[in-house]
């Protein structure tokens, strides 16, 4: 367990991303994250747009498939792709052409770390601890470069990209099937 120096709080939301960057975000792994957390849960994503120089594309096709989750724990993971990427003709992974392996990468990002929220449950920032896109490990994103914003059912995510350009993705939250139940 991990305990702020500063606040005495237990900064359990912050194990495995850069503590210091969590602190200063106010991580508050002590609450009942799931009242006072509005991003706790499954998001699936249903649009996503890039501005950049002055021209709006669809960096993850007209039929975006992702998803991004929140966990009680403050940690999250966020996967993005284009749901049209043609498949690897080899069908093995790592064994693609130099066009397929860069259309690949292209269409779809993953990634995963840690999170906070402030006291009203609005998202604080992030650290990036792992990632397929390799340079964004170690990604400290506060809301100056990151906003997730929670209306009803809805999640918006606006990201200003360290090269440029900003994407805006929206989500709906996921609700489990009626018929479904933990074992």
């Amino acid at each position: 367990m991990l305990r702020s120096r500063q606040t005495g709080r237990d900064d359990r939301a912050c194990d495995g991303a850069r503590v210091d960057a969590c602190r200063l975000w106010g991580g508050h792994a002590g609450q009942d994250a799931s009242s006072s957390n509005e991003l706790v849960g499954t998001w699936r994503m249903i649009s996503a747009t890039l501005e950049e120089d002055g021209r709006e594309t669809r960096p993850y096709g007209l039929k975006p498939a992702g998803m991004l989750v929140f966990t009680p724990d403050f940690h999250f993971v966020e996967v993005l792709t284009n749901s049209e990427t043609p498949h690897v003709a080899s069908g093995r992974r790592g064994e693609g052409t130099d066009s397929e392996n860069r259309e690949a990468m292209t269409n779809g990002v993953g990634f995963f770390g840690a999170y906070s929220v402030r006291g009203d449950g609005t998202f604080s920032g992030n650290v990036v601890e792992g990632a397929t896109f390799p340079n964004w490990v170690g990604s400290e994103r506060t809301t100056h470069e990151l906003l997730l914003e929670v209306r009803g059912s809805r999640l918006t995510e606006t990201f200003t990209r360290p090269g440029g350009g900003v994407l805006r993705a929206a989500f709906v939250r996921v609700r489990a099937p009626a018929n479904a139940r933990n074992t």
